[in-house]
């Protein structure tokens, strides 16, 4: 890259200013003939020194915090020495307060430009971190300058190091327009990171080392991790509970994926060297959580879990050997009689010679977002998309600043109407370590004042007039959520019940889920561009069908349903609402073949259930016209059910026209609902 002039002669005053101070301030030493009349505080602030430097070794989170109050303290005793500068730029560096390291480590230098053989390596990590690109990367170029050629492998670490200043000077240059709010109700001083939403954000988990941890544990990263959950009302998020045992043990507990319906969670646990455990939501309480296998786990290091939308597929974290780096992405799918299979890394175009972490695939089925290294990253890990079409994934995207920065950026989770997205972060406004942040993607003019000001962070003279941000187009989310309760037709109590969902066009179960056990609530992703038939099971009911045929270009829509499931009586009718006939004939299209197996399944598992099938229309044309339409298409359904094993004295058949609407017939919305296939119970 080349740099202006001004660009090098900021640098050489920067430069300059740093070699006066040596001038100005001179190096001072922690030895008795610089403090002759304070033995007492040299004694302490050498005690201090020799504690933290034990703790900087050490690490941890809490070990590097209490080294930095510790070495803080040594500092206002002796403020002019080089080496305490430097481990106090170090400290934070390696903490979470990396942008507090500037003005130490400058001091370091400018006391002593020897005082460490990588100085100017953590000097440009400083500027990198602080936002300060240029200075970094000519502070990287003098450390590169130094280096012999057998320093091949740091050569390579610096010239990412610049890579990455130059990127982030791109994206900081070309900001995202994002509100990013700290999500005030769920954080505390502790640190809270690895949010996982259901889809319709109605429910929110997350990590986090707190006071009530159970069991109590401590270690040099301060209480041991727990699983905490929160529900969300009125767009507020209710009070963070933790669900205790057996979700939560006396070791260390982390959640690193939740299925679309909240009803389904991936936990990690620290066995075998690292692996996944599930855990399932039945009525209000976790099961305790068990291996997910060894097709998954290995005695590799397993971490983090994302479930695609109907269940069938597990991304998830490996560092297994075969792969492109470190940590890489792989998939399972799970076989017929649900067993996961072998493995698949994702390949080359997501997975890099560095670390891939974090994994989270959206409810469209398509959309992969995850943490990189490797990729053109604006400093440690950054989030990326990638899209799969047409048998491939996209190249990786970064999804740009501020939601990015110089530090490690993780834990990304989206939602599925792509308005919100949720992750943990070390800001300004924190309260303590990470804290949890949800991000809103602009799509509409905003009246922005002094409150966003963070969003041109680091700009010297805040905007203090208000503007109104522009439109911002992002990528249209084609999916319907439909979600809502199953209950018992006459007492309205909550079902658990089995929800199917079925591709019509390939007559194939696609997805299988469960209602809450206590609640009666279900969610289901429906991407666009797909015939689904809905059937939902509960023991003692006859089965309930819906049909959702959504066009491709249908955008985000959520759907609310209350399925009502009526008993095996006599005299109950349902409507078969996935039975298709081409316009204005009695010809079954293939699309019927699973709802019609349904029928065959259950008068298979009730041998003295008898049946009239009854057709019905819309008022269309004439009596006598939909009178005989309505019963052919009757007889055909008879007719199919007999072919497939059916007693035909279990069976008969009624053309009804259009003398029983369960709708109106004057908008094309009512007449479809009146043209419909029913069956009733005659006897059982």
């Amino acid at each position: 890259m080349k740099y202006t002039i001004i660009h090098r002669i900021i640098y050489c005053i920067v430069i300059l200013l740093i070699t006066a101070g040596q001038l100005i301030a001179q190096n001072v030493e922690f030895d008795a003939k610089n403090f002759p009349n304070n033995r007492d505080g040299l004694r302490q602030a050498q005690n201090n020194i020799k504690e933290a430097d034990k703790l900087l070794d050490k690490g941890g989170r809490t070990n590097i915090d209490r080294a930095v109050f510790l070495y803080l303290n040594a500092h206002r005793f002796n403020p002019n020495n080089a080496l305490l500068n430097y481990r106090i730029a170090l400290s934070y560096l390696k903490g979470q307060h990396k942008h507090s390291a500037v003005n130490y480590i400058e001091t370091a230098v400018a006391l002593n430009s020897t005082v460490a053989a990588d100085a100017y390596l953590w000097l440009g990590r400083a500027y990198q971190y602080a936002y300060q690109f240029d200075k970094a990367v000519e502070t990287y170029e003098t450390y590169k300058s130094k280096l012999l050629a057998r320093d091949a492998a740091t050569i390579r670490i610096v010239e990412k190091y610049i890579n990455e200043c130059k990127t982030a000077k791109t994206l900081v240059a070309n900001p995202v327009r994002v509100f990013i709010d700290n999500i005030t109700e769920l954080n505390t001083q502790y640190s809270e990171y690895g949010p996982v939403i259901s889809a319709d954000e109605s429910v929110i988990m997350f990590t986090s080392g707190r006071e009530d941890t159970t069991g109590g544990g401590r270690d040099e990263d301060g209480y041991f991790e727990d699983i905490y959950i929160a529900s969300r009302t009125d767009e507020k998020w209710g009070r963070a509970m933790n669900p205790g045992k057996p979700l939560n043990t006396d070791g260390h507990d982390a959640v690193i994926g939740l299925s679309n319906d909240g009803q389904r969670l991936f936990v990690y646990r620290s066995e075998n060297g690292g692996d996944i455990y599930e855990s399932k939501l039945r009525g209000d309480s976790w099961s305790s959580p068990k291996s997910i296998g060894s097709k998954i786990n290995s005695k590799h290091h397993e971490s983090q879990a994302s479930l695609s939308y109907d269940g069938n597929t597990l991304y998830f974290i490996s560092d297994r050997p075969g792969g492109f780096g470190g940590h890489d992405i792989y998939k399972s799918t799970r076989d017929a009689k649900g067993n996961w299979g072998d493995p698949e890394n994702l390949g080359p175009s997501i997975n890099t010679e560095q670390e891939e972490l974090c994994v989270f695939i959206h409810p469209d089925g398509k959309t992969l977002y995850f943490s990189s290294q490797g990729h053109n990253t604006m400093g440690g890990f950054d989030i990326f998309k990638s899209v799969y079409e047409n048998g491939r994934w996209s190249k990786p995207e970064n999804l740009g600043y501020p939601i990015n920065t110089p530090d490690d950026d993780l834990f990304f989770t989206l939602s599925a109407s792509g308005r919100h997205g949720y992750f943990s972060s070390v800001r300004e406004d924190g309260k303590g370590g990470q804290d949890l942040y949800m991000i809103t993607f602009l799509t509409e003019k905003h009246v922005v004042g002094n409150s966003e000001d963070f969003l041109i962070a680091y700009q010297s003279s805040p905007v203090i007039e208000k503007v109104i941000e522009a439109v911002v187009e992002l990528s249209t989310v084609n999916l319907t959520l439909l979600k809502g309760v199953i209950r018992d037709e006459k007492t309205k109590e909550p079902l658990e019940a089995t929800v199917n969902v079925i591709d019509n066009s390939k007559n194939m179960v696609i997805a299988t889920l469960e209602s809450n056990s206590k609640t009666g609530r279900y969610l289901v992703s429906l991407p666009s561009g797909i015939n689904y038939g809905i059937s939902v099971k509960a023991e003692g009911y006859l089965f309930h069908s819906e049909n959702f045929d959504i066009p491709a270009a249908t955008g985000y829509q959520e759907v609310e349903k209350e399925i009502d499931m009526k008993k095996i009586d006599i005299g109950t009718k349902i409507v078969l609402r996935n039975i298709f006939f081409d316009f204005g004939k009695s010809i079954l299209r293939s699309e019927s073949v699973y709802e019609l197996t349904q029928v065959v399944d259950l008068l298979r598992k009730m041998p003295k259930l008898k049946i009239e099938l009854s057709g019905h229309t819309d008022n269309i044309g004439s009596a006598a016209h939909n009178q005989k339409l309505s019963e052919d298409r009757a007889k055909v359904v008879v007719d199919y059910l007999i072919s497939k094993g059916v007693d035909a004295l279990r069976l008969t058949y009624k053309g009804y026209g259009f003398e029983q609407p369960i709708a109106t017939n004057d908008t094309e919305i009512g007449r479809q609902e009146n043209r419909r296939t029913e069956f009733k119970v005659t006897e059982k």
